[in-house]
């Protein structure tokens, strides 16, 4: 359970360091450029990745590209979201994804649907609504402000179920997940060396290694996060419908706790209907996989 435990402050401190970053000025393309130095690093280092294995027939190429271009361009409508939408709603719209992959688990991958599926997903579905709900027409916030506000998690959640899918597209094809998590990274890194480099031709440059350095903490932590994940599914081998709702469950209440009380998020009543109704669709999720 430790593990987890340190999973899910990892996850949500991953959310806290793209705040402060934005909050001191830095620029989020080369924060998100360390952050895969860093990740991928640390993937060679700790994984050891079988990348052999990437030459046998059948790799899903296609799936993998489409990954290395996805992380970093969900990462920065991470950032976007977090600048916008607070640390709260953006996690819990991370979170919630699962219920778009277990939607197209059941359209695409055979996945068997039970009462407890389909009802977990109905509220994750009414979750979503509550989560990405603007505030009241008497709220005087800009149109874009207001906009972004629910748009923004909306990308983040939809990317992340994309994320998922792609990967458990990989995992059939049986490529090794230290593989595939190696070249996505190192794709994804190479995507924002191209968005880095258009950003100095631009002459917007300033401040760029305190954002690279804040980059690389973040993706220690991001990396810590996935790194302890797989440890407490390895430590909890019969129990992952344990692993995967204590995860997703935490990182909803601390980021939560987080947003709203350390950096003063507001909330309105339809959103903290919907972080309740988030909880209890992935508790549903997790007790119906766990049959």
């Amino acid at each position: 359970m430790s593990f987890l435990i340190v999973s899910v402050l990892f996850s949500v401190l991953v959310g806290v360091l793209l705040k402060l970053a934005q909050r001191r000025g830095l620029g989020m393309t080369p924060v998100i450029l360390g952050n895969y130095v860093a990740a991928l690093a640390l993937c060679l280092l700790t994984l050891d990745p079988p990348l052999d294995r990437l030459r046998e027939p059948g790799t899903p190429w296609l799936a993998l590209g489409l990954l290395m271009v996805l992380l970093p361009g969900i990462f920065l409508a991470m950032a976007a979201s977090v600048r916008a939408a607070g640390i709260a709603r953006t996690d819990v719209a991370q979170r919630l994804s699962l219920v778009v992959s277990l939607g197209a688990a059941f359209l695409f991958f055979g996945e068997t649907a039970d009462t407890g599926k389909l009802a977990g997903l109905l509220l994750g579905l009414i979750a979503i609504v509550g989560i990405v709900s603007r505030p009241r027409a008497g709220d005087a916030e800009p149109t874009g402000a207001a906009r972004a506000r629910w748009l923004l998690p909306l990308t983040v959640l939809l990317g992340y179920a994309a994320v998922d899918i792609l990967l458990k597209r990989i995992a059939i094809a049986g490529t090794p997940f230290a593989a595939s998590l190696t070249v996505a990274f190192g794709g994804a890194l190479f995507v924002m060396l191209a968005l880095q480099g258009r950003r100095r031709v631009q002459g917007n440059s300033r401040h760029d290694i305190a954002a690279l350095l804040a980059g690389l903490l973040v993706g220690a932590c991001n990396f810590a996060n996935i790194l302890f994940y797989i440890k407490a599914h390895q430590a909890l081998p019969a129990n992952p419908a344990i692993v995967f709702a204590t995860m997703n469950l935490g990182v909803v209440v601390l980021g939560t706790l987080v947003g709203t009380f350390a950096f003063g998020e507001k909330l309105s009543r339809i959103n903290w209907l919907g972080i309740a109704l988030a909880v209890v669709s992935v508790g549903l999720i997790a007790i119906s996989l766990g049959r």
